[in-house]
């Protein structure tokens, strides 16, 4: 594997413009990770990132938070020319996250970032982005965000009637979200910005971006989780902005299991579970 070291986080203006170009790549992943060290976690950036999220304000990363690194390392991984397929259009179908201890304002952190694991889904093609933060204890975040590439798959694109669980919160989803998280993700896509330029995508109004939904799923559970555990998710329908949703959770033998719906209809946006049982390679159950 060739390793690129990166000096500076990506400029993310650039990488959109490519984004939008057909992809030039063949049929396999490239055989490439990128890497970062040296960073430093901006309080200020921290704090934007709680609030829009939903999270406390203190000096522990949410253990989504790590992604704000990854995010521009995964965006020039997906855009290089070789890569197989285009970004925009990519679906970002499951997420998953390990913790393996808090990582605290003050640290300094690296991060590297690959693409493994192509292989067939009932609606295309599917394949992983695994993320790795590491301190000087070695890694001590991971995470799998697996997407999928529609187009030659067998499946059904019907979804089925389901009825939604008695929830234990409704929250309100601003129509705006999608430009408030935007502005501390560096996460642009135009699906998540304006209305008007979700359309050009084929959604009826701009959607939330998964892992917002993700993280502020993750905040209602904050005070009860431990210092190390796994937080994994499936994305299933989009939430159309504004919404109404509706967040319902249970204890399980090694955690929780949760889930999120649109709170008029039975239509599930999210479900995941936190488990206590970490573990140190990111791969793991995939």
């Amino acid at each position: 594997m060739t390793t690129k070291e990166l000096r500076s986080a990506p400029r993310l203006a650039p990488l959109y413009a490519k984004a939008i170009l057909p992809s030039r790549g063949g049929e396999t992943l490239p055989d490439t990770e990128y890497f970062r060290q040296g960073i430093e976690i901006e309080p200020a950036h921290l704090a934007a990132y709680n609030q829009v999220c939903g999270f406390r304000l203190h000096d522990e990363l949410p253990a989504t938070y790590p992604h704000m690194l990854a995010f521009p390392l995964q965006m020039a991984l997906m855009t290089q020319p070789e890569f197989p397929f285009p970004l925009l259009g990519m679906v970002h179908i499951a997420n998953r996250i390990t913790q393996h201890r808090p990582v605290r304002l003050g640290e300094t952190v690296s991060m590297r970032v690959r693409a493994e694991n192509l292989r067939p889904h009932e609606k295309g093609r599917q394949f992983d982005v695994l993320s790795e933060l590491s301190t000087e204890d070695g890694v001590v975040w991971s995470e799998v965000s697996t997407y999928l590439r529609r187009g030659g798959g067998e499946g059904s694109s019907q979804t089925k009637q389901l009825a939604a669980p008695s929830p234990n919160a409704i929250w309100r989803v601003p129509g705006d979200i999608g430009r408030r998280y935007a502005e501390v993700s560096g996460d642009r896509n135009p699906i998540h910005l304006h209305p008007v330029t979700a359309k050009l995508f084929g959604f009826p109004t701009a959607i939330a971006h998964g892992m917002w939904t993700k993280a502020r799923t993750l905040a209602a559970f904050e005070g009860r989780l431990p210092g190390a555990y796994t937080v994994d998710v499936r994305f299933k329908l989009p939430v159309l902005l504004p919404a109404k949703v509706a967040f319902t959770s249970w204890e399980t033998s090694d955690g929780w299991a949760f889930e999120l719906w649109n709170a008029k209809k039975p239509r599930p946006h999210l479900e995941g579970t936190i488990s206590s049982a970490a573990t140190p390679d990111p791969r793991a159950g995939r």
